[in-house]
């Protein structure tokens, strides 16, 4: 059962293990506006995700005043330049043709590679400048629990999402190995992760001799590691917070949690990525536990962070109410 929704807490910093291509990011909404034509507004765009991680738009064609006019439209997606790591920001135009019905459609197949990120989607018609698009419906039932076939080559997650101003965005996730987080259980000395792993040829042997490695952000030199039981793909470990607590000295400690081979290869940042919800903040929040450490008081609990990643925080516990 999905636990109800807290407040996000303390932002995310860098150093999570994977780059943090997003500036601020903006919160999903649901947000279905009536299609507007060109020239009138921002025009609304319909998507179809589909399961292997392509995605379908349409929208209403421009309007022209002499049917022999020659026009030309175009999708166009522009990833958010970099914040911290200072990344140019990138651009993909995919053609827009009739799609047979009236409308215009462009398709973002699986195969072309869509570098981590968020998107914005705009549309641009002959030399005039791309405007943002506006979402309409956004048919997302074949991202709800996705489960990949066996392969290795990196696995595409794109999803659409109305942002906070009212446009439409994608947030884009390009992993391999990927290690999928499942179920999380609480109790006060701990946490306890189901996970699969994918992407890997052999994810059992892979697996045979890994480890959860949880580092801190504060200091990479502190890492904690916990041993983990295997099942083909599907694996399972529990992170008790005393050893991470030792070394807490008030503040907020981040610790990212990381599936290591023990030559040190090919590590696999623990994530939650394969389904429909955007920003895991929102909505998979998890009632920090009350803790005690060497220091003093604290707080200590899992969280996702802007990117989906699944880490640990132990903070300061706030006073007791009175």
């Amino acid at each position: 059962m999905t636990p109800p929704a807290q407040p996000a807490g303390a932002s995310d910093a860098a150093g999570s293990g994977q780059p943090h291509p997003t500036d601020t990011p903006e919160e999903p909404a649901t947000v279905s506006a009536p299609p507007l034509a060109f020239g009138m507004g921002n025009p609304t765009a319909d998507c179809i995700a589909d399961s292997a991680g392509g995605l379908t738009f349409d929208l209403d064609a421009p309007e022209r005043t002499d049917a022999s006019d020659h026009w030309s439209a175009a999708l166009v997606l522009r990833r958010r330049a970099g914040g911290a790591g200072g990344e140019e920001a990138e651009e993909v135009r995919l053609p827009l043709t009739p799609n047979g019905d009236g409308r215009l459609r462009a398709v973002l197949p699986r195969t072309v590679a869509l570098p981590e990120g968020r998107w914005d989607v705009h549309v641009a018609q002959g030399d005039e400048d791309p405007v943002r698009l506006v979402p309409g419906l956004l048919d997302l039932r074949s991202l709800v629990d996705r489960r990949p076939g066996p392969s290795t080559s990196p696995l595409a997650v794109r999803i659409p999402y109305a942002t906070k101003h009212g446009n439409l965005s994608l947030r884009s996730w390009l992993r391999g190995p990927h290690a999928e987080a499942g179920d999380i259980l609480l109790d006060d000395d701990g946490l306890t992760v189901h996970g699969v792993l994918y992407r890997v040829e052999d994810p059992e042997a892979w697996l045979a001799d890994a480890v959860v490695e949880a580092r801190c952000r504060r200091d990479a030199e502190l890492v904690v590691t916990a041993p983990l039981t295997a099942d083909g793909p599907d694996f399972t470990f529990a992170l008790p917070y005393a050893e991470p607590a030792a070394e807490w000295r008030g503040g907020l400690d981040v610790w990212d949690l990381t599936l290591r081979r023990p030559d040190g290869t090919d590590p696999v940042r623990i994530a939650r990525i394969l389904d429909d919800v955007v920003d895991k903040q929102q909505i998979f929040a998890y009632p920090p536990r009350a803790i005690d450490t060497p220091y003093a008081a604290a707080q200590a609990g899992p969280y996702y962070t802007v990117d989906n990643d699944l880490s640990v925080r132990i903070d300061e516990r706030p006073p007791a109410a009175r």
